[in-house]
C-alpha cells in the first residue's frame, strides 16, 4: 500500500513501536485489576463464612433446645457435633455451650437459656486487604478476620433424663 506521498507503508514499524508502550500500560492498570479481582474475592469467600456459620449456629441452637443427646457432656458433645456438621467444612477455632453462666457443661435443663457459639478465624488472600484487618493469631501474623456468631434459646420442657 502507498501514500498518497508515494511513500511505501511499513505496517511492521508502526505496530513495533507500540509494543513498549502496551507493556508499560499492562505494568500500570494490572495490580488494580488483580487487587481489586482478589479483593472480591476475599470478601466473597469471607461473606460465604460469615453466613455459614451462622446457620450453622441456628441448626445447633435448634438441636439443643430439645433435649435431645443424653445428659451432660454427652449432650454438650452432640450439640457440638451438630454444629460442626452443618458448618459444611468451614473450620471452627472454637465452640461454647453456655447455660446458667457454665460454659461447656451440661446445656441446661428445661426452660432454662442455652447459648451456642462459634469461632472462626478467616485469614485473607490478598495480603494487602489483610493489613486492614486487626486480628491476629497465635504466633502474631496479622490479617486475620475473627468470626464469632451466637445464638440464645430457650430450652423446651424436655425430661431432663434424655
Amino acid at each position: 500500500m502507498k501514500l498518497s506521498t508515494g511513500k511505501k507503508v511499513s505496517w511492521g514499524k508502526a505496530f513495533r513501536g507500540r509494543r513498549g508502550q502496551s507493556m508499560v500500560e499492562f505494568a500500570v492498570v494490572a495490580p488494580l485489576f488483580f487487587l481489586l479481582v482478589f479483593g472480591i474475592t476475599d470478601f466473597g469467600l469471607m461473606f460465604f463464612r460469615l453466613e455459614t456459620l451462622q446457620f450453622a449456629v441456628r441448626e445447633a441452637g435448634r438441636y439443643a433446645v430439645t433435649g435431645q443427646g443424653g445428659t451432660g457432656t454427652v449432650r454438650v458433645q452432640s450439640i457440638k457435633d451438630i454444629a460442626t456438621k452443618y458448618a459444611n467444612g468451614v473450620p471452627i477455632d472454637q465452640i461454647n455451650i453456655i447455660s446458667g453462666g457454665v460454659t461447656n457443661t451440661t446445656a441446661g435443663g428445661p426452660r432454662q437459656m442455652v447459648t451456642v457459639q462459634l469461632v472462626s478465624n478467616y485469614h485473607f488472600i490478598t495480603p494487602f486487604i489483610g493489613k486492614f484487618f486487626p486480628g491476629h493469631d497465635s504466633s502474631g501474623n496479622g490479617g486475620y478476620y475473627a468470626f464469632t456468631v451466637s445464638t440464645t434459646f430457650m430450652n423446651e420442657p424436655f425430661s431432663s433424663g434424655g
